[in-house]
Parts: structure tokens; sequence; C-alpha cells
């Protein structure tokens, strides 16, 4: 079966089929679709219509290159994948209210592939998960509704995706990409696959687990980092000494790490590392340092929250009612992700201390927005004049074009998360 599978590969004549087509799911399908016969399968309908017009609403593939996959075609039933030879599983693992894993997408994509599964196939992993979650819990759903047997019939992969959103110059096949399989031989199998789009290589690790493992303490560590650095800018804070001045010069020394404080949002570095702790706990042990991370993190909206109302209340202004404008909703800049959005904490926190909160965002969805936070979208104010606060969230070029000096520092109350501005600030982190 290998070396069928590995012929088909070498001949171009392997059928792909790409599971969810969301920020990971289709630059990797549009990629295959130039030089394998893929399928790009997703239950959302109207999505599907949309890439079928040429049109990608998370920006992330323009329509020219939607275009250059002349070897992608799109569905939305079984039918349309059941003659694949390898499925790549690309749906989000999110969690739930409590911290806790929701592997709801993962095992219900599990469940559609294992029914069109035939002898032979691979099954490949990109979503992130805690390591063993493929052999654990994703495989028992394929062989139940497949009737087959792991690594006997079929096969596994994991193959970490490394998206990241609204970054034109990191794009997937610029991102070096970690590959394994179920066995030593499907291992290679995996690899040479990527290897025909990844031009930055490929990093093939001995097993599932370690890749599964490796893709986890990728956004953890970064996690821990920014931690690190939101709690020092509130020591410093206590101290009136400037973060980012303290930053720049430990910053001087060759080996200093570059993190900046901030809302840690996203569907990455603000998930993935309650998916290790969830594994850890399991096994009985509670980790501290990277829970510890994620309570500073998860508190920063709040914190911000609290350090705009204390400036508000120095300039004289009236809490209750004050007028606050939030500019930026999505987790980053420059993209339409509202996915695990941290500037929400900020905007929940104002309105609970009874302020009359306003959002603007050109970037992002007033639809998915309303839906997923509640929260309507307004234009940018043609008059700033009568707002008591303006908070700085993300920095979107659009921002960073603005003329802020047109706001009345007087009367108002500037505050920059992502320190966009400079020193000439009422409060940054």
């Amino acid at each position: 079966m290998t070396k069928e599978m590995q012929k088909k590969i070498d001949d171009r004549t392997a059928k792909i089929a790409i599971i969810g087509l969301g920020y990971v799911g289709l630059p990797l399908a549009v990629e295959f679709g130039k030089i394998f016969p893929t399928i790009g399968f997703d239950i959302n309908q109207p999505r599907v219509d949309e890439l079928k017009s040429g049109i990608d609403r998370t920006l992330e593939v323009d329509s020219d290159n939607l275009k250059s996959a002349d070897k992608l075609i799109y569905g939305c039933d079984l039918d349309s994948i059941k003659d694949a030879d390898i499925y790549i599983v690309t749906v989000p693992t999110p969690i739930d209210k409590y911290n806790t894993p929701d592997l709801t997408p993962l095992l219900k994509s599990s469940e559609t592939v294992g029914k069109t599964l035939a002898k032979g196939n691979i099954v490949i992993y990109e979503s992130t998960v805690y390591p063993g979650c493929t052999e654990e819990d994703c495989v028992p759903v394929l062989e139940k509704h497949s009737g087959l047997k792991f690594n006997v019939d079929f096969f596994c992969g994991y193959s970490p995706e490394r998206i990241n959103p609204g970054d034109k110059e990191h794009t997937v096949t610029k991102i070096k990409k970690v590959t394994s399989g179920s066995t030593p031989e499907i291992g290679k199998v995996v690899d040479a696959l990527y290897n025909t789009v990844i031009v930055a290589g490929t990093h093939l690790a001995s097993c599932l687990r370690v890749a599964e493992a490796a893709k986890v303490i990728e956004n953890s560590q970064r996690d821990i980092n920014i931690a690190f650095v939101n709690e020092l800018s509130k020591i410093f804070g206590l101290m009136g000494i400037d973060t980012l001045e303290v930053l720049e010069a430990a910053g001087s020394k060759w080996n200093f790490l570059p993190f900046r404080p901030g809302l840690v949002g996203g569907h990455c570095i603000g998930v993935d590392p309650y998916y290790l702790t969830h594994k850890a706990q399991s096994l009985g042990y509670h980790p501290e340092i990277i829970l510890a991370g994620r309570r500073i993190n998860d508190g920063m909206g709040e914190h911000v929250a609290s350090e705009v109302v204390k400036l508000m209340i120095k300039k004289g202004h009236r809490v209750k009612g004050a007028k606050v404008l939030i500019l930026g909703i999505t987790f980053k800049e420059n993209c339409p992700d509202i996915r695990n959005s941290r500037a929400i904490d900020v905007i929940e926190e104002l309105n609970d201390y009874g302020c009359a909160v306003t959002v603007h965002d050109p970037w992002a969805d007033a639809a998915e927005v309303k839906a997923e936070y509640g929260v309507e979208l307004a234009p940018m104010p043609a008059d700033t004049a009568d707002i008591d606060a303006v908070v700085l969230a993300v920095a979107h070029h659009q921002f960073k074009e603005f003329d802020f000096s047109t706001i009345n520092r007087a009367r108002t109350v500037l505050y920059d998360i992502k320190s966009l501005l400079g020193k000439d600030v009422d409060g940054r982190l």
C-alpha cells in the first residue's frame, strides 16, 4: 500500500480531499489543487458557493490564486470526497467557556471521513490537539464508521498547521512544515506529499505524538513569554516606569527575546495552551507555569479597562455614560479574523462600568461580530470632540494613517494598547 501511494504522489495522481475550508484549509487546498486532483470540502454551503465564484472572505487567498488551482473543485456532500486517496482534516479545535478542549468539529469530521474511507487511504490531521489525540480520539471514530482497521487497512498522519492569518509574507508554502505518520513508512509518504508544495521544506517527526506535542508547545511558549511582559507592564506601571523603554533597553542584549505586552487572542496562542494543560491534568499533573501565563493574559482586558477608567476620572469625566471609542475588534491587525478576540474583554468590562462604548473596525464583518459577540460595529466618527476616551486595540493600517492629533487631548483619554503612537498618549501597556 505504501509503494502504491508513493507512486500516486510521484505521478501527481493522488486524489486529495481537504476537510474544512477556513484560514488553514483553503490555502492548503489551493496549493495542492495546482498539482493534484483536489476536492475542497466544507459543510458551509454559502462558503463553498463563494469560493466557486472566486471570493474568499477570509482574504487569505486572492481571486487570481484561487483560479490558478485548476485541479481544485469544491463540494459539500459525501459523494464529492468518496474517491479520495488522502484526507487532510483542517477544522478548528476551540475551547468551551470552561477552557476545556472542544473536539466536536474534529470528531464530526472524522465521522464524515470514516463514512467514505477505503483501504489504503491516509487521513492526515492538521488541527491543533493535545499529544495522543489522533490515535486516542480520532482513530476510533474512523474505525467505527469505516469498519476498517487502523495501520492495517488505513493509516494516519499529523502535520500541524502554521498559518499566520493576514501574513502575506509567511504563507503556507513558505513556512517549514512538521510531518509525521502512524508508521515510519507512512511518515515518509506524508513527508513526500507535503514536500510537493512546501518550498520551505519539512521536518519529519518520529511519530504522531511528537508532531502533536511540537505544535501545542509552539504557541504555549509564546503565550508564556507574552504573559511575562504583560506582568512586567503591570509592575512597571505601578512604579511609573515606561515598559517599552525598559524592553528596548533590555533588547540591546543580543539574546533578549523581543516580546511586547498586549491582548492575547486568536485561535492559537490563547487556545492551544489549554489543550496541553487538559492532557496534563488528565494524567494527574497540574501545570503551574502554563496556567499562570493563561491567567495573566486572560486578565489583560480587565486591566486595560480599569486603567482607562482611572484616566477618565483623572480628567474629570463621569464614568457612567462616558463615551468610549474602541478602535479594532479583530484578534490582530489587517485581518478580518475575529475568533477569540480579546478586545471584547475590554469592551465588556467598560460596559460593566456603565460606559457608552462604540466599536469601529474597518476589517471585521459586521454580521459576524454581531453574531459572535453581540456588538454592533459603527463607522468612524467624523467628530471626536464629545468622546471621553479612545482605545486603540488593533493596529490596522487605517489607524496608523489616522491623524490622532485631531483628538482634544485636554479632554479625551487616549489609550494605546498596541504602542503604535509613541509616548504622546495618556496610557499604554
